[in-house]
């Protein structure tokens, strides 16, 4: 099994979310998160008639996990639905997932 994590735009979160659910993925975990990459989080907006400086953007985390031979698709859906050619798109990676437990059932299998 795969854990899959992407951080992407908070706007971007319906498209990804309603691709993956055409593609057959059983579930995911979306949280808010703040950060930066490349682009340093250097913006600046005004707040209360005041200019400042965002350093932490608020972006979408979602985690899925799935099979292995499922991995490669749903990282390519991800990214189709995703992008926006600018900087500050996201990103995503893939850590192995030694167990995996449903609590109501018992089972330890995705299926």
């Amino acid at each position: 099994m795969k854990k899959i994590e992407a951080v992407i735009r908070i706007n971007k979160i319906d498209q990804v979310e309603k691709a993956l659910s055409k593609l057959g993925v059983n579930g995911i975990t979306v949280s808010q998160v703040l950060g930066w990459g490349r682009q340093k989080g250097n913006m600046t907006e005004v707040y209360r008639g005041t200019e400042v400086e965002v350093r932490l953007l608020p972006k979408a985390k979602i985690e899925i996990i799935i099979n292995d031979s499922e991995c490669d698709q749903v990282k390519e859906v991800i990214r189709q639905n995703a992008l926006t050619d600018k900087i500050g798109d996201g990103v995503i990676w893939v850590t192995s997932v030694e167990d995996f437990l449903r609590i109501r059932t018992g089972e330890n299998t995705l299926g």
